[in-house]
C-alpha cells in the first residue's frame, strides 16, 4: 500500500492515518462478578435505575418555588416512566413548527419521590442523567442542584449534602424544549435513563477509565499481539490522604481472566490520580464487522487490603487506517463505508427510544449491508453505542454545537471558551471500539472562516486531550474545493457536492476523504406518484448517482447516505401534511423502502433480487406500460409476466434494470441469475381484498425488569395470505398480561393521528406496535382487531 499519503498520528494537529484502538463499550458502572473475574468483591459501589414512578406535569406550574419543595402536592400529576417523550402526546397543527413536527413543545415538570436508606449515610452519591431535553434545571428537597443547557449530553449532580438518610428524597425537574437545538424533531422531556449512583468516598472518577491498545503492524493486518495502556482516574473525596492500590484485571471474548496488573499509589485529601498501568496480551481476538469480539476491563480500589471500589468496562481490540489514495482499513483489511446516518427518534416512542429497540435498528440496518452509524447531529443515547459495539457496526460520533451556543446554527463571533459538551461527548465515548472519527459539525456557515477555524482549532484541541486515537472531521457542505476546514482536520468530510470530489482531492492530496452525507433522495413507502397535495414521494425518485460518484472513486472511504430512517419532523420536500421526513431507506416504522434494496444490492453479499414498484395491483391500467426496475447483486436477471418472459438483461455494477410491462393482472416474477444458476428470486402478486390480519414480531420472548421492548409489525392479508398493497384498514389493539403498548404508527409521512394510542391506520398494508415488558414475569397477549377481518393474536413471554 502506498506510504507517501499515509501519515502517523503523533499527537494534536496531525494527520491520522493508521491506528490501534482499544474503546470501553458503555460508560454505565456495573458492579463487578467475582466469579468471573476472580477479583475482589466490593460493596461500596450501587448504581439504583430510577426511572420508574415519576410524576409528569406537562406545562409550567406556578408558585416554582414551591413545586420543588418535598411537601408540594403532586397527586393530580400523572404517573409515567422513563424514559419518556412528551412532546409526542401533542397535537399536530399547521401553524406550529415546520421543522420540528408540527408538534407545540411546552414546558414540563417532572417529581419523583424516593427513598435514601441511612446505609449511604458517609458515601458519595451522585444522581446521573443520561439526557433530558432540554435546557433542564433540577432540585433536590429544594435545594437546587444546577441547569444543564444541552439536551444531548449526559450530566450529574453530587447530591451527598443534600441528600436525606433512611427517608424520603423529591426529585423535582423543569424541562424547557421551546428554544430548539436542531431542525428536526427534537422531543422533550427525560428521555433517557437516570441512576442514583452511591461511592465510597476513594472511587474511579467518572468517566476515569480509558484503555488504549496498538497492535504492532495491526494495519498489516497482524495480530499477534496487542500492548494496553489503561489510564484509570482514582478520586479521593475524604478529609484525609488515602494510600491506594488499583488492581486491572483484563477478562477476555470468553470469560477467561487473562491479566492481572496493579499499582500504589497515595491520592491526596480532595483530590485525583492518574494510575497508568500497561499489559500486552498474545493473540488477541480483533473486534471486527464480522467479529465484534468485546474483552472486559475489571478495576477494583483497594485501601488497606480492602476493596472500596470496583467497576466493570467493556471493550475491544482493533486497527483503523486512513489512506488518501486507498481508503479505509479496519485490521489491515480494506473496507467501504456503506453508511447511514440516523437521527434518534422513533415511531411510537419519539426521543425516548427502548434499549433493546437501539440493537433492534442496528440489526435493521445491518440486514441490508450498512456497516457504518452517523449519529446525526448529536452524541447519541449511549446504548446506540453499545449496540453497534457488539453487533459490529463503525461509528461516526458527531457533536452537536460549533463553539459556545446552542443556537441550531452558530453566528460570526461565537467563541469556542466552554467546550464542556465536547469533552463529555469524547470521555464518555472514548472506548467504544465501533467508533471510528469524530466529527465537530455539520453544515455551518462558519466552515473555513477565520471564525469557524479558529473554533474548529480550539474544539480539535479539546479532543486530542481526551483521546488521540481517532481522526477528527466535520461534515462540510459549503464552499468546496475552496473550503479551508480541511487544512486542518485530519480526515475530510463532503456533503453532497459529489460533483466535486476529484477537485477536493487535488486540493488536498494528503487528506483522506469520505463523503459525510451524500443520495438525499425523498420517496415515501409504497408511493409511485409525487403528490404534493397529500405529501408522497415517489419510489422512483431514487438515483444511483450519489453512490456510483463514491464507489468508483479509490481515494474516497466510503459515505454515509441521508438516511437510514424517516424521522419525524424536516418534512422534505413539502411541509405540511407531512410531518415527518421521507428520506429514508426504512421508514420510521421500520418496513423497508424500495430503494432500501437498492443499496442491499451494492451492499451486501447475500444474494437478492427486488422489484420496484412493489406491488402488481393496478386497477384501471390494463393495457399500459408500468416501469419495472428490478435491484440485484447477481450478473444477470429475467422478469416473466404470468410464466412469459419479457427478457433477460445484464445487471449493471451498483445501478439496476428497466422494463416497460403492459399492465395485467396476475405474477410477475424476476429470477436472478449467477453463472447460469438462478441465486434469487422474487414475485409480485395481484392480491384480492383484505381478509385478515398478521401479527410478525421478530422475537416473542422478552426480559422482565429490563425495560425491554419489542416491535411487533401488522400486515393485511387476503385470502391467500398476500399482502394487500392497498390497504389502509382501521386496527386496534388490545393487550393483557406482563407489559403495556408504548406506541403506535404505519410509516405514513402524513398520519395525524397520535403515536401514543392503542389503534392505527394500516399503510400500504402495515403498520405497527411498540411493546414493552413489565417488571414482573408472565405472558403478554397482543391481539389486533379490524372491523370485517379475521383478527390476529401473539403471545410474548416475559421472563
Amino acid at each position: 500500500m502506498s506510504g507517501e499519503n499515509r501519515s502517523s498520528f503523533p499527537g494534536v494537529g496531525a494527520i491520522l492515518a493508521c491506528l490501534a484502538v482499544l474503546a470501553l463499550s458503555s460508560c454505565s458502572w456495573h458492579p463487578v462478578n467475582p466469579s468471573r473475574a476472580s477479583s475482589p468483591k466490593a460493596e461500596s459501589r450501587q448504581r439504583t435505575l430510577l426511572d420508574a414512578d415519576w410524576l409528569f406535569h406537562r406545562g409550567d406550574v406556578s408558585f416554582s418555588n414551591e413545586v420543588v419543595t418535598a411537601g408540594y402536592d403532586d397527586g393530580q400529576w400523572r404517573k409515567v416512566r422513563l424514559p419518556h417523550d412528551y412532546v409526542l402526546d401533542g397535537t399536530y397543527d399547521s401553524t406550529n413548527a415546520r421543522n420540528h413536527g408540527y408538534l407545540p413543545y411546552p414546558v414540563g415538570w417532572y417529581r419523583k419521590h424516593f427513598i435514601i436508606p441511612e446505609s449511604d449515610r458517609g458515601k458519595v452519591l451522585q444522581l446521573d442523567f443520561g439526557g433530558v431535553f432540554r435546557d433542564s434545571e433540577v432540585w433536590l428537597n429544594g435545594h437546587f442542584l444546577g441547569r444543564h443547557p444541552s439536551g444531548y449530553t449526559p450530566f450529574y449532580y453530587d447530591i451527598t449534602e443534600a441528600a436525606r438518610y433512611g427517608a424520603e428524597n423529591v426529585i423535582a425537574v423543569r424541562v424547557d424544549p421551546r428554544q430548539f437545538e436542531g431542525w428536526w424533531y427534537e422531543g422533550g422531556g427525560i428521555y433517557r435513563h437516570v441512576h442514583l449512583t452511591a461511592l465510597a468516598p476513594l472511587h474511579v472518577a467518572h468517566w476515569g477509565t480509558y484503555v488504549i491498545s496498538t497492535v504492532p503492524d495491526g494495519d498489516q493486518g497482524a495480530d499477534a499481539e496487542a500492548d494496553l495502556t489503561l489510564q484509570i482516574t482514582v478520586r479521593n473525596e475524604a478529609p484525609d490522604p488515602a494510600r491506594c492500590e488499583v488492581v486491572s484485571r483484563i477478562v477476555g471474548p470468553g470469560g477467561r481472566l487473562l491479566k492481572t496488573v496493579n499499582a500504589v499509589e497515595t491520592v491526596a485529601a480532595g483530590g485525583r490520580h492518574e494510575f497508568i498501568q500497561h499489559a500486552v496480551l498474545e493473540h488477541p481476538r480483533l473486534w471486527s464487522l464480522q467479529t465484534p469480539n468485546l474483552y472486559q476491563l475489571h478495576t477494583a480500589i483497594l485501601r488497606d487490603g480492602r476493596p472500596v471500589d470496583s467497576t466493570v468496562t467493556t471493550f475491544g481490540i482493533r486497527t483503523i487506517c486512513y489512506d488518501a489514495d486507498q481508503g479505509f482499513f479496519l485490521n489491515g483489511h480494506h473496507v467501504e463505508i456503506n453508511g447511514t446516518a440516523n437521527h434518534q427518534d422513533f415511531a411510537g416512542v419519539g426521543i425516548a427510544v427502548p434499549d433493546s429497540l437501539e440493537f433492534w435498528r442496528v440489526r435493521q440496518l445491518k440486514k441490508m449491508g450498512c456497516n457504518a452509524w452517523r449519529t446525526a447531529h448529536n452524541p447519541p443515547d449511549a446504548t446506540v453505542l453499545d449496540a453497534c459495539d457488539r453487533l459490529g457496526m463503525m461509528v461516526m460520533d458527531e457533536n452537536r454545537h460549533l463553539g459556545d451556543t446552542y443556537l441550531p446554527k452558530t453566528a460570526s463571533g461565537t467563541g469556542a471558551t466552554n467546550l464542556s459538551d465536547l469533552a463529555v461527548m469524547v470521555q464518555r465515548d472514548r472506548n467504544h471500539p465501533s467508533i471510528i472519527m469524530w466529527s465537530m459539525c455539520n453544515e455551518e456557515k462558519l466552515e473555513g472562516t477565520p471564525d469557524g477555524m479558529a473554533i474548529l482549532t480550539a474544539m480539535m484541541k479539546v479532543v486530542h486531550r481526551y483521546d488521540r486515537t481517532r481522526p477528527i472531521t466535520s461534515a462540510i457542505v459549503h464552499d468546496w474545493p475552496a473550503n479551508r476546514a480541511g487544512d486542518v482536520e485530519d480526515i475530510i468530510g463532503v456533503n453532497y457536492n459529489d460533483n466535486k470530489y476529484n477537485a477536493i482531492h487535488r486540493q488536498h492530496p494528503d487528506k483522506p476523504m469520505f463523503g459525510s452525507e451524500d443520495t438525499n433522495q425523498k420517496t415515501t413507502r409504497g408511493e409511485y406518484v409525487n403528490d404534493r397535495a397529500t405529501g408522497m414521494c415517489s419510489g422512483y425518485n431514487l438515483s444511483e448517482k450519489g453512490w456510483l460518484a463514491v464507489v468508483t472513486r479509490p481515494f474516497l472511504c466510503g459515505s454515509f447516505t441521508w438516511t437510514g430512517f424517516d424521522y419525524k419532523g424536516e418534512p422534505n420536500p413539502y411541509g405540511w401534511p407531512d410531518v415527518s421526513n421521507n428520506t429514508g431507506l426504512i421508514d420510521s416504522c421500520g418496513f423497508p423502502k424500495d430503494k432500501y434494496y437498492y443499496f442491499e444490492s451494492c451492499w451486501s453479499a447475500q444474494p437478492m433480487v427486488h422489484l420496484m414498484p412493489d406491488s402488481w395491483n393496478w386497477p384501471g391500467k390494463e393495457g399500459q406500460n408500468i416501469r419495472v426496475i428490478a435491484f440485484s447483486n447477481a450478473r444477470r436477471v429475467e422478469l416473466f409476466l404470468n410464466g412469459r418472459s419479457l427478457g433477460a438483461k445484464d445487471m449493471p455494477h451498483d445501478a439496476y434494470l428497466e422494463w416497460q410491462v403492459p399492465y395485467q393482472p396476475g405474477r410477475l416474477l424476476a429470477k436472478a441469475y449467477t453463472d447460469g444458476r438462478v441465486v434469487a428470486t422474487e414475485k409480485l402478486e395481484t392480491t384480492g381484498a383484505p381478509a385478515r390480519l398478521r401479527l410478525s414480531p421478530g422475537r416473542t420472548r422478552l426480559q422482565a425488569g429490563a425495560e425491554d421492548a419489542v416491535v411487533v409489525p401488522v400486515s393485511i392479508l387476503d385470502a391467500h395470505g398476500r399482502v394487500v398493497p392497498f390497504a389502509d384498514n382501521r386496527v386496534h389493539f388490545r393487550l393483557t398480561g406482563a407489559g403495556r403498548i408504548l406506541g403506535v404508527g404505519n410509516g405514513n409521512p402524513a398520519d395525524h393521528d397520535p403515536d401514543k394510542a392503542d389503534q392505527r391506520n394500516a399503510f400500504h398494508g402495515h403498520c405497527m406496535a411498540v411493546i414493552e415488558a413489565g417488571s414482573r414475569h408472565g405472558a403478554i397477549h397482543l391481539t389486533a382487531t379490524s372491523p370485517g377481518l379475521a383478527s390476529a393474536r401473539v403471545t410474548l413471554k416475559v421472563r
